[in-house]
C-alpha cells in the first residue's frame, strides 16, 4: 500500500504545462507539481476536486504535489506516475517472484523489473492506466514512441528465453482490463499486437485509490 501524508484537498484550474498546474486550497491559488505526463483530460478538468501533498520544502517552486483527482464515475484516480511501479513491485512479492530487480538493463532500454520465478527468468514492464471507454481501461493516453520501443524489447526477450510481460496498473477503481489505445497511438496498438505474437502475455494489476492511499485489490 501506498499511504502519501501531508495531503490537503483543493480545486483543480488548469495545467499551464506538462508539469505545473494551478490549484486553489483554501481559498487562495498556488501551484503543484505534476507528476504524470499524460494528457489526463479524460479525467481532471477545472473545478474537479483534488487531492495534493504538501511539500517540506520552503523554498520548492511548487509548493505541492498533485496526487489524485476526485471523479463522478471512479471516485478518486490517482495520477502520480511512481505510483503505478511501486504497486507493481509489491504485486510481484505478492506472487511468489524472487530475485526482483528495478530498472534492469535489457537491449537499448531499461525494462522496469526483471524477477524470477520457478526457475523462469521475466521481464516486467509497467504501464499505469488512467484512461477508460466502455468500461475498458486504455493505454496509452498520449503518443508514447518509449512505450513502442519497450514492447519491441520485449518480444526480443521471448526469442532469449525470458519470460516477458506488460504489467497495466490500472489506477481507476472498477476497471479491470486494459486495452491498447489505437486511436491515439496506432503505433503501440501494432507493437502490442506483435509483441503477443512474439510471446509476451499481459498482466492486469487492479488497485483501490483513494485520496491518500493506493492498495492493490
Amino acid at each position: 500500500m501506498i499511504r502519501y501524508d501531508n495531503t490537503e484537498k483543493g480545486i483543480f484550474l488548469r495545467r499551464l504545462n506538462r508539469f505545473v498546474a494551478e490549484v486553489v486550497i483554501n481559498g487562495a491559488v498556488t501551484r503543484a507539481h505534476v507528476r504524470n505526463t499524460g494528457r489526463c483530460t479524460a479525467v481532471i478538468s477545472s473545478g474537479a476536486e483534488v487531492s495534493l501533498q504538501k511539500s517540506s520544502d520552503p523554498n520548492r517552486a511548487t509548493p505541492y504535489t498533485l496526487i489524485a483527482v476526485n471523479t463522478p464515475q471512479y471516485g478518486w484516480v490517482n495520477l502520480d506516475s511512481l505510483a503505478p511501479n511501486k504497486m507493481a513491485g509489491e504485486w510481484l512479492k505478492g506472487q511468489g517472484f524472487v530475485n526482483i530487480r528495478p530498472e534492469y538493463r535489457f537491449g537499448d532500454s531499461r525494462i522496469d523489473f526483471y524477477s524470477e520465478k520457478n526457475g523462469e527468468k521475466y521481464l516486467v514492464e509497467v504501464k499505469g492506466c488512467t484512461l477508460e471507454s466502455g468500461g475498458v481501461g486504455l493505454f496509452p493516453d498520449a503518443p508514447t514512441s518509449r512505450g513502442a520501443k519497450h514492447l519491441r524489447e520485449l518480444a526480443s526477450a521471448a526469442a532469449k528465453g525470458y519470460r516477458p510481460v506488460i504489467a497495466f496498473v490500472i489506477m481507476l477503481n472498477g476497471i479491470r482490463e486494459v486495452r491498447p489505445n489505437s486511436a491515439i497511438d496506432p503505433e503501440f496498438a501494432e507493437e502490442y499486437s506483435r509483441a503477443m505474437q512474439a510471446g509476451v502475455s499481459t498482466q492486469f494489476i487492479t488497485c483501490r485509490c483513494t485520496a491518500e492511499e493506493v492498495y492493490l485489490t
